[in-house]
């Protein structure tokens, strides 16, 4: 899911601005030398900006007294030459300070957002998967990119813009005030006229960029999917079809984008007018007083350089609200992650591993009390559903022991891959109980009952790094000897040997290099290194051929020796030589027993296997 779309004058809008903003600040505080060195530059910048403007009236006043005088080539130049260098060192302090403060804000703005994305990436990693199943990774990934680039550029950009424009503009009003209260009055009603027009249109132009943005988005997901199902497209002759639909969304958005760009166009317009206006009116006012009320011309001059300077820090504060409203907007959707609880783990049992005659075992620590970890998996009256009234399993009994292994077959939807995710911990149970060699699951801390278990999925992920890295990640410790033997083990040995660099070859793209086979036997080895006790194969045969399937069947094989085993498969060629096949169909088992059994028993496993009933 993309990040808060902006453009013109529409944006997001935060729900609770003060309150996100405060916890950006909080960040920010961090770097708090940092921060007073950009204030204390935002303040001296804007003193010698305006300092600068101001120091017009006496370069006038002087000349125009040494003119009068007769003394113009004597004191008057050096006066001039003395305000000139007074000017050009103001001039030159803006520019330092200016620079100073948008370079060490840089450094906070990184700063900030850096701490921002570890602690969202930290936080993230103490979520339920309950979480991940209900965003899509788009979405996900869109607060760590959109959002906190927002939040960047806000801090970068748009906030000194901010503070500066809004030191800028009181001070400025301060001098005109000082210079002339009544020209000021004019410049202030002016000002009045020029924010009501420029809110009037921005309303419309608002309401237009957000349907923009709305076509905008039909018209990306019409080509999105048109591009995805280009050879459906082809297949059946499509072509016209898809064009006349995008041409329509391609209009829609042209109206939109006119409409939107039209209002936003003649915002600009708008407000030079009044404040040319404006600038005119004060010039014949200033002139007038002048000539009638012994004005001065400096007074005259350095009022009609302020008056035109009266409306840009608000043109720049206005222009910088749609990055800090649609940051603050990401903000939130990043807060929002991080105020998420994180997945609890009231478990105390943990597992103790002891090296006896140099083979590895592995103890459940009860406080101090050991028992050895074997695999015995029992499921008791289990209940459990992922939104409230409506179940997804229902009364489930079963049990695994030690060296068994347990298919699962059914319907999709049945429930065979939640089962596997209860014995993980990825979700918590409703009613009944689970247990592990005895002990209720809850009781083990979810790290070492993780540690003990290992699955091997359908959609195999692998991460960018070598093949040996690959396997590794089953554990850690492991050796590359170790590696080299669950590679072995998973049949996946010959074929590495004859990959570019072997156990070197890097794998990119999630394995794009690589064939389903392939990617799948590295799954596998990745298991056997982890050196489970219980071990669960989702469907993990499903998307490969049955030749590969075999092959890979051989390794799962020599991998399922000794452990306790839980197969999902819809190929029941998979699951014959299991010790026990569950059927499910809406969330309950409605059928168990060995594959001789079932066949006789002449029921829905019967007509599966004899083709007189399919999985759905």
């Amino acid at each position: 899911m993309a990040g808060p779309m902006h453009n013109g004058h529409g944006y997001a809008k935060p729900k609770n601005a003060k309150k996100t903003f405060g916890r950006i600040l909080g960040y920010m505080g961090k770097s708090k030398v940092f921060l007073i060195v950009v204030f204390l530059s935002l303040i001296l910048s804007t003193v010698c900006q305006i300092g600068a403007s101001y120091w017009l009236k006496p370069i006038l006043n002087d000349i125009e007294t040494s003119v009068i005088a007769g003394d113009f080539m004597t004191v008057g130049i050096r006066n001039l030459v003395k305000n000139l260098i007074i000017v050009g060192a103001l001039y030159a302090g803006t520019a330092i300070f200016s620079f100073v403060q948008s370079r060490v804000m840089v450094t906070i703005a990184y700063k900030t957002t850096n701490l921002i994305r570890k602690e969202l990436f930290n936080h993230m990693q103490s979520l339920p998967l309950r979480y991940f199943d209900s965003k899509t990774h788009g979405e996900i990934m869109s607060r760590f990119t959109n959002d906190v680039d927002n939040v960047q550029m806000m801090l970068e950009q748009s906030m000194v813009q901010l503070v500066a424009s809004a030191f800028t503009f009181i001070g400025i009003i301060a001098m005109m005030l000082y210079l002339s209260p009544l020209l000021f009055a004019i410049a202030l009603i002016f000002l009045v006229i020029m924010i009501a027009a420029v809110t009037k249109i921005g309303k419309q132009s608002r309401k237009y960029f957000r349907e923009q943005q709305k076509e905008l988005g039909i018209m990306n997901g019409n080509i999105e999917e048109t591009v995805e199902g280009l050879k459906v497209v082809k297949v059946f002759n499509h072509e016209e079809k898809i064009v006349d639909e995008f041409e329509a969304c391609n209009n829609n958005f042209r109206k939109a984008a006119t409409n939107a760009n039209f209002y936003a166009g003649v915002m600009g317009p708008s407000s030079t007018g009044i404040n040319n206006a404006s600038y005119a009116t004060i010039a014949l006012a200033g002139g007038l007083m002048t000539l009638v009320s012994g004005f001065d011309i400096g007074t005259y001059f350095t009022f009609l350089s302020y008056s035109r300077q009266f409306t840009q820090p608000i043109n720049q504060i206005a222009n910088q609200m749609n990055t800090i409203f649609s940051a603050l907007a990401g903000a939130e959707r990043v807060f929002e992650i991080m105020d998420m609880q994180p997945e609890t783990d009231e478990g105390t049992v943990t597992i103790t591993e002891k090296n006896e005659n140099g083979e590895r075992k592995w103890y459940w620590n009860d406080a101090g009390k050991l028992t050895p970890v074997e695999g015995n998996v029992v499921f008791t009256d289990v209940n459990f559903s992922y939104v409230p009234e409506k179940p997804v399993l229902k009364n489930i009994s079963l049990y695994a022991k030690h060296g068994q292994k347990i298919a699962f077959v059914g319907s999709t939807g049945a429930g065979k891959t939640t089962i596997t995710n209860l014995i993980n911990r990825f979700y918590d149970i409703q009613d009944g109980t689970i247990t592990y060699d005895g002990i209720d699951i809850k009781r083990i801390k979810k790290d070492d009952l993780r540690r003990s278990l290992s699955i091997v999925l359908q959609d195999t992920h692998l991460f960018t790094g070598t093949v040996m890295d690959n396997i590794r990640y089953g554990r850690l410790e492991a050796t590359d000897e170790e590696c080299i033997a669950a590679a072995k083990l998973a049949s996946a040995h010959s074929f590495i040997r004859r990959l570019p660099d072997g156990y070197n070859t890097m794998i990119s793209g999630d394995g794009d290099n690589l064939s389903q086979g392939q990617r799948q036997l590295l799954a596998i080895a990745r298991a056997a290194v982890a050196r489970p006790v219980v071990l669960i194969l989702d469907e993990a045969t499903s998307s490969v051929d049955t030749r590969t399937e075999l092959h890979i069947e051989h390794g799962m094989d020599r991998l399922m020796q000794g452990r306790t085993v839980f197969v999902i498969a819809h190929r029941l060629s998979t699951v014959r030589n299991s010790n026990a096949i569950m059927v499910l169909e809406h969330g309950k088992i409605i059928e168990r027993g060995d594959h001789e059994a079932l066949l006789e028993n002449k029921g829905r496993y019967y007509e599966l296997c004899t083709g007189k009933a399919k999985l759905s």
